[in-house]
């Protein structure tokens, strides 16, 4: 179990690390976006940047969002319920989630390699760059949801999310 949770950890790690530096690129790119409509000088590349920063943000916080339980849930149905219930709906869940993910992966690199053939108009940034956000936040949801099915189903964890004051 030790791996599992390195595994576990190491990709926590690397979506913590990119949820980072790409909020850290959005906030100094609008300052300087701020700074230069003050001086009437504010670069033109500056508003593509803050969009694609801000898909990276959204790419990387998504799984982490599913880890915490951030991402929107019916947590006042499932947990009143009786018994196993809570359980079984937590799975199901995380299964619908998981397999969701998985399944549109493919269609996801299918809109990576589109724009693999176009560029961006003020950064000239190739756009398979930025449409795989959608694929990176498809996987890394895929993982995360993945990751507490089998935890569900080892025993390991019951399915309830990890809160960030858990995390070290």
């Amino acid at each position: 179990m030790h791996a599992a949770n390195k595994f576990i950890h190491t990709v926590t790690r690397i979506a913590q690390w990119g949820v980072g530096l790409s909020f850290s690129l959005l906030i100094m790119t609008v300052l300087l976006q701020v700074a230069g409509r003050l001086t009437d000088s504010s670069p033109v590349w500056t508003e593509e940047l803050t969009r694609f920063a801000l898909l990276f943000t959204v790419a990387f916080g998504t799984g982490l969002a599913f880890r915490t339980g951030s991402l929107v849930n019916v947590d006042i149905i499932c947990e009143a319920l009786p018994g196993r219930w809570p359980w079984v709906l937590r799975l199901l869940a995380a299964l619908a989630t998981a397999g969701l993910a998985i399944y549109l992966l493919p269609h996801a690199w299918r809109y990576v390699a589109i724009g693999k053939m176009q560029t961006s108009p003020a950064l000239g940034l190739r756009m398979d760059l930025v449409h795989l956000t959608v694929f990176l936040m498809l996987l890394l949801l895929a993982v995360f949801a993945t990751l507490r099915v089998v935890g569900m189903l080892t025993g390991a964890e019951d399915g309830t999310p990890d809160r960030l004051e858990q995390e070290d």
